[in-house]
C-alpha cells in the first residue's frame, strides 16, 4: 500500500465531507454530518474487518460523500421517488470519489473497485459490498434508528427494520444484537426476528 496515497485520498474525502452544511453533536463536539457518518462507517469497518483493503475503507469512508448536495426532497415523495433518489445517489457517490481517487493518485482498477461498492453491484454476492453494507446497516442501527423510531409508527419502524436485516451479513447481524437499544426498540426488533 502507498501510505501517502491512500492518506491524501481520506483527506480528500474528509475535506469534501466537512463541507456538509448541517451539524451534529457526537460525544465531545459538534462535526458536519456526512463527515461523521464517514468516521462511524470507518469505526464499524475497523471492528468488523480490521484486515480491509484500502478499496473497502475509501468506499466506507466516501459511501455518503456529499449527500446533502442531493436532498431527498429534490424527488417526489413515495416509494417511487425515494428508490430513484437512492439510485441516483449510487452513481452519485462513486463518481465523486472516482474523482477524488484519480486526484490522490490511483489506478483505474482500484478507482472501479471503489465504484462497484459504492454503486452497490453484487450486494449479498461480493464480499467487499457486503462489508460496507453491513457497516452501514450498523451506523443506521447504532447512531440514526432511535431518531428516526421517535419520528414513526411501529409498522413503519418494522418495514424498515426487515429491510434492513435481510441486507446483514450474519456477523453484522450478532453485531447489531449487541448494541444498546432503547426497550421500545428491541421490542420491535424481536417482531421481526420472529417472522
Amino acid at each position: 500500500m502507498d501510505k501517502l496515497r491512500f492518506l491524501r485520498a481520506v483527506s480528500l474525502i474528509d475535506q469534501a465531507n466537512a463541507q456538509d452544511p448541517q451539524w451534529e453533536f457526537w460525544q465531545d463536539g459538534w462535526y458536519p454530518k456526512t463527515y461523521l457518518y464517514g468516521l462511524r462507517m470507518t469505526s464499524w469497518l475497523s471492528q468488523l474487518e480490521p484486515r480491509a483493503s484500502e478499496e473497502v475503507f475509501l468506499a466506507a469512508r466516501a459511501q455518503h460523500i456529499c449527500r446533502w448536495l442531493v436532498p431527498r426532497a429534490s424527488y417526489p415523495s413515495g416509494r417511487l421517488g425515494y428508490l430513484k433518489w437512492r439510485t441516483f445517489l449510487y452513481q452519485f457517490h462513486a463518481d465523486k470519489a472516482a474523482r477524488l481517487l484519480k486526484v490522490a493518485g490511483y489506478d483505474e482498477p482500484s478507482i472501479v473497485c471503489v465504484r462497484r461498492i459504492l454503486q452497490k453491484r453484487g450486494l449479498q454476492r461480493d464480499p467487499q459490498v457486503q462489508l460496507v453494507e453491513d457497516c452501514a446497516c450498523l451506523v443506521f442501527l447504532e447512531h440514526y434508528f432511535a431518531p428516526f423510531a421517535k419520528e414513526h409508527s411501529d409498522d413503519k419502524i418494522i418495514e424498515i427494520l426487515a429491510k434492513t436485516w435481510r441486507k446483514m451479513s450474519d456477523k453484522a447481524r450478532k453485531e447489531a444484537l449487541r448494541l444498546n437499544l432503547s426497550e421500545r426498540e428491541v421490542k420491535l426488533l424481536s417482531q421481526v426476528l420472529e417472522k
